[in-house]
């Protein structure tokens, strides 16, 4: 972490600041998205009031939220594993992605 970015004294500290962050961030955007697509739906009629709190998956259903859950918790651990200046902390994973698709 390049030390003009580095408020706090301790790298491990300025990582999970962006952790919290990142997961406000998304959560806010992720929050206000659902709302305005159950205001649209509840609107036209395609969506009755309580809908969504009532909703029950299929097994398939299931398997693609656990896998975008996944990948999500996959997004923000990288922020706490990331490496290198804040120019381009992930440098050096991008790099053995690059090579294990090449290699």
């Amino acid at each position: 972490m390049s030390t003009e970015f580095d408020y706090f004294g301790d790298p491990k500290v300025g990582k999970l600041l962006d952790l919290v962050l990142q997961l406000s961030t998304e959560l806010h955007v992720t929050r206000q998205r659902v709302r305005v697509v159950e205001a649209l739906l509840t609107r036209s009629g395609a969506l009755t009031a309580g809908a969504v709190d009532e909703f029950v998956s299929t097994e398939e259903e299931q398997q693609v939220l656990d896998r975008e859950r996944d990948a999500l918790l996959a997004r923000l651990m990288r922020i706490l594993t990331e490496h290198g200046p804040a120019e381009h902390p992930l440098r050096d994973q991008w790099e053995a992605a690059l090579s294990e698709k090449t290699g």
